[in-house]
């Protein structure tokens, strides 16, 4: 290969290991020397310049107290610089002081092109800018959105790894996540549940009603203050519907869940000792069915 034929730009001396091995009269000396050059360049500045600015960005966000959702984008974000700073070192180590300079001509000559071909790709990495900034959620948080729901795992600057409640992983877009609504049961520290108790028309509603506060008020999981509540919502077509609305503290996917079936199984129970009915929908048929029409056919066939 004729290196003599380059661009003037793109032609190292191989920097201060090509002029040693030139001196030493080892063939092709630029060339090994540029490709050594940028290869302990590259590391050396990676490796420290990483360790290093990591460290005090880490230091730093820790007395900010920022949490997991601001520390992750921030320390992905400080790796593609120390990696292009390494780039840029490892280029000049190699004897290619204006690299950058063509290398810039060359990308600003690409860059319609390429904004055509990664449009939606640029729209989640804006997202998810405005994820970081917006805070709709955080990593550990519950949401629900579009039927999916599940706990945010990752944000990153382009998806969001979500594992559902099946513990399957979602990678979803963050354009999805910004341009759609959002649930967040878990956005405040306290959840209110709304739980429906069906009872029969010849039960005693007071009593009904006594029973759900008093299993709400000794349940561990459910706040005294605000109060649980009970009201009689609707008179449906086999039974009288209460409403039973509690809040549980410090919320949670497992919380939810856990406590609705332990204070459900409990109102049941007593529903059962005091021989309140939990109906079931149930339907009367009535009407008269003729068969006149299946005598005469008979008659005919004899």
């Amino acid at each position: 290969m004729n290196f003599a034929a380059l661009p003037l730009q793109l032609q190292g001396d191989g920097g201060a290991i090509g002029r040693f091995l030139v001196e030493a009269n080892v063939p092709y000396a630029q060339v090994l020397g540029s490709i050594l050059g940028f290869i302990v360049a590259f590391l050396v500045v990676y490796i420290v310049g990483k360790a290093f600015l990591s460290s005090v960005v880490s230091r730093y966000l820790d007395r900010r107290r920022a949490d997991e959702h601001a520390k992750r984008p921030l320390m992905k974000l400080v790796t593609v610089i120390v990696a292009f700073v390494a780039i840029a070192a490892g280029f000049r180590m190699a004897g290619f002081p204006n690299i950058l300079e063509s290398l810039a001509t060359i990308a600003a000559a690409g860059t319609l092109a390429i904004g055509f071909a990664m449009q939606n790709t640029i729209a989640n990495f804006v997202a998810g800018i405005f994820i970081f900034t917006d805070r709709p959620f955080r990593i550990n948080d519950w949401i629900e959105w579009d039927g999916h729901s599940g706990v945010v795992e990752d944000i990153s600057f382009r998806v969001t790894r979500v594992r559902t409640f099946d513990n399957e992983l979602l990678t979803v877009p963050n354009s999805q996540l910004t341009n759609d609504v959002i649930k967040n049961p878990v956005a405040k520290n306290k959840l209110r549940l709304q739980v429906p108790f069906g009872i029969g028309y010849d039960d005693d509603i007071e009593q009904a009603t006594d029973i759900i506060l008093e299993e709400a008020l000794a349940h561990d999981g459910i706040m005294d203050t605000p109060e649980p509540s009970v009201r009689l919502t609707e008179l449906g077509d086999s039974a009288v519907v209460l409403k039973s609305r509690i809040w549980i503290s410090n919320p949670s996917r497992a919380d939810f869940v856990k406590t609705r079936g332990e204070y459900v199984a409990a109102v049941k129970n007593r529903f059962d000792e005091a021989e309140i009915d939990f109906p079931y929908p149930n339907r009367t048929l009535s009407g008269e069915l003729s068969v006149a029409g299946m005598e005469r056919l008979a008659q005919s066939n004899d």
